[in-house]
């Protein structure tokens, strides 16, 4: 039969269909089945999730590009509009020119004879001029006469010169009665006045005779004048025992004068006052007399502030007060809450922003040096600031300037940030300070050494409320009382408020000082170069190559009772300590934080190791000032600084709030510049000076970083 089936020719067996294969069917259980379905599922989830990521992803990147075009455009139209208004503004000043030179050409108009204007104002001015105006026609039509000078005969001249014997009856000497003593003769007094002389009729002498009369009235009213001292006396003592009680057992209304000083010298309290500044504010005892509303007083004890620091007691009625200030204090006293709680008091005063007053910038400006004090400011005014409905905003760098460019744009009443990034805003028109009349710079000598010298003085001259000197005879006092009592402009201040708190008082920060800020009170809190009395701090002469086995010593010995801070100067060193440390067996763990970090990676570090995630932070100087860490026991100063006002501010991190803290220095030949300085302030926060260092030949004269012993 297979003959006369057709037979395929020419076909290559390599090719043949799939179909001429035997068909095999394979089994797969009833478990194998719903696994491939259930998993079947879980790509086609898979892929749909992955849809609508990237849809929404898509939609918010439209929604971005959208808002940034609309800024863009927004700021054309700004643009054209500020065009618009120079224009008209030469315009007008054109005009104004050619109407002035048109009136000077005018003989009339130099005669002031055309009054045309029918309103009171004009009317009066006329009647002010016309003497004026009379004078000048009668002038310019009748000519002026000149008074000439007559001459004078001899004659006459002789008469003027005529010498008048003129004498006043006191100068008379002829007389004897001129001398009081021939005035008043002394008449003998015989017998203390009961005796008489003889050859002159008795009864005359005891008519004159009054003197033992007058002695006995003398002595009575001697006694009288005794026993009212006395009474006075025992009066001022039952005064006294009522008032020998402490300033904190007494009601403010019975604080005198001497507890106010007695006060200030236990919370070390200085002010400086000037003949513009002469009521200078008492400070509070407790939060209870803090002229602040009620809101921001029930935040303050949610906060668990218990009792004000010396520097809040003393600047924040100041700040309430609305007068520009200078507050000298060491780091750890709380000077952040001392000028954020009068700066909300200040917005509080105020309307919110709308969509309208929103384009006019924020009311309140604070400058900070570092993009981590700008971000602990900002998180602690939104604390105090929860209860209210104000807003705030940060602006630091290593964030998208857009999207805080769109949180300017609907409003904030409080900003706050660093001088690099205020300034690329101002002059890309992201924000402007149209209605700011209340400015803090914190850290003044820090930005000083930083550069931002020059960037901060632009910026404030970017403000537009002057701060014109007081006028001849005018007083601070007054002009702060005006604007209490509402006779300065409504809402806004006539003068602009500005605070500037700094840890050291440098030329630089004067030079500042004196250019923008009003009379300033001066306020320092104890004695800033001094050290803190809080701080044991301990001097240690560590070679180089020993540091490391030193640091490891201090950090096992002392226990996990805190965190640390180990403070170096190069990112070398910070990397190389990290990477050491971590190899270490022990109850803690380190981070390191340095310039080369970003700035997300930077504040996870530094948010972890507060929350107690990490209890060792090895940083540089990025951290050496400004940025408050509860609990901070030990500071290390691995590498010495370059400068001792930078040694003062890195253990300020610890003894903070009146806590107790240490701080441990590891110093070399190469640190010789800082001995002087060193000692100097070991002796006078009373710690102990080591055996070598008060030895030192550099220890004799302040010498400058690099110069050598003997030059």
């Amino acid at each position: 039969m297979d003959r006369f089936l057709p037979q395929k020719r020419n076909v290559d067996p390599s090719t043949k269909a799939a179909s001429d294969a035997p068909f095999r069917v394979a089994f797969k259980t009833k478990q194998q089945r719903d696994e491939m379905r259930q998993k079947q599922k879980e790509e086609q989830a898979l892929g749909d999730k992955t849809k609508r990521e990237s849809a929404e992803k898509a939609r918010m990147d439209f929604v971005a590009q959208k808002e940034v075009r609309k800024e863009k455009e927004r700021l054309i139209r700004v643009e054209a509009t500020e065009q618009e208004r120079i224009q008209r503004e030469k315009k007008r000043t054109r005009r104004e020119g050619e109407m002035e030179r048109q009136k000077g050409n005018s003989a009339l108009a130099s005669l002031r004879l055309l009054k045309l204007s029918p309103t009171d104002h004009c009317r009066h001015e006329q009647s002010l001029h016309a003497p004026q105006e009379r004078t000048q026609i009668r002038s310019h039509y009748l000519g002026t006469t000149e008074k000439k000078q007559k001459a004078v005969k001899s004659s006459q001249k002789s008469k003027k010169r005529v010498f008048k014997f003129d004498w006043d009856a006191s100068e008379d000497t002829a007389l004897g009665d001129a001398n009081p003593l021939y005035k008043k003769r002394v008449e003998p007094q015989l017998l203390f006045g009961r005796g008489f002389q003889g050859g002159i009729d008795s009864r005359m002498q005891r008519k004159q005779n009054n003197f033992y009369d007058t002695l006995v009235k003398r002595r009575m009213q001697m006694e009288g004048d005794t026993e009212m001292p006395e009474r006075q006396h025992g009066k001022d003592r039952g005064r006294d025992a009522d008032s020998c009680a402490h300033w904190s057992e007494k009601p403010l209304a019975e604080m005198t004068e001497r507890d106010w000083k007695i006060f200030r010298e236990d919370f070390r309290i200085h002010i400086k006052k000037t003949p513009s500044n002469s009521e200078v504010p008492l400070p509070i005892r407790t939060w209870r007399e803090a002229p602040l509303n009620a809101q921001l007083l029930r935040a303050v004890e949610e906060q668990g502030y218990k009792s004000p620091t010396p520097v809040q007691m003393q600047a924040i009625p100041i700040g309430c007060q609305r007068r520009d200030m200078i507050g000298i204090a060491e780091t750890g006293l709380g000077k952040t809450v001392a000028f954020v709680l009068p700066m909300l008091q200040y917005v509080m005063t105020l309307p919110l922003l709308n969509d309208q007053t929103a384009s006019d910038g924020p009311y309140c400006f604070v400058l900070a040096p570092t993009r981590e004090l700008a971000v602990q400011i900002d998180e602690e005014t939104r604390k105090f600031a929860d209860r209210t409905k104000i807003r705030t905003a940060c602006v630091i760098g290593g964030v998208n300037p857009e999207v805080q460019g769109i949180t300017l744009r609907q409003g904030v009443e409080v900003l706050v940030g660093t001088p690099g990034r205020i300034k690329d805003f101002i002059e890309r028109s992201y924000i402007v300070f149209n209605q700011c009349n209340y400015v803090v710079i914190d850290e003044a000598d820090r930005m000083i050494e930083e550069g931002f010298e020059e960037v901060v003085s632009w910026i404030l001259h970017q403000l537009p409320v002057s701060t014109t000197t007081l006028m001849k005879g005018e007083k601070e006092d007054e002009r702060l009382r005006e604007e209490l009592e509402g006779k300065a402009t409504k809402h806004r201040l006539r003068h602009r408020v500005t605070s500037m708190f700094s840890a050291t008082m440098t030329p630089a920060v004067e030079k500042i000082a004196r250019s923008f800020l009003r009379n300033p009170v001066y306020m320092s809190i104890g004695d800033p170069g001094e050290g803190k009395k809080e701080i044991e701090q301990r001097i240690e002469f560590v070679p180089q190559a020993r540091k490391e086995a030193r640091l490891r010593e201090l950090l096992n010995g002392r226990g996990v009772d805190g965190p640390s801070i180990v403070f170096v100067n190069q990112i070398v060193v910070a990397k190389q300590l990290e990477r050491s440390l971590d190899r270490m067996m022990g109850s803690y763990s380190c981070i390191a934080i340095h310039g080369e970090k970003n700035q997300d990676e930077r504040s996870r570090a530094l948010e972890g190791f507060k929350e107690g995630e990490y209890t060792t932070l090895i940083a540089t100087d990025v951290v050496g000032r400004g940025i408050h860490v509860p609990g901070v026991r030990l500071v290390v100063n691995f590498d010495m600084p370059s400068h001792i006002e930078q040694y003062t501010h890195r253990i300020g991190r610890t003894g903070r709030a009146g806590e107790k803290g240490t701080a441990v220095s590891f110093v070399t030949e190469d640190d010789h510049h800082l001995f002087y300085d060193l000692k100097q302030r070991l002796l006078e926060s009373k710690n102990f000076v080591p055996h070598e260092l008060s030895i030192h030949p550099a220890t004799q004269q302040r010498l400058k970083h690099g110069q050598k012993i003997g030059m």
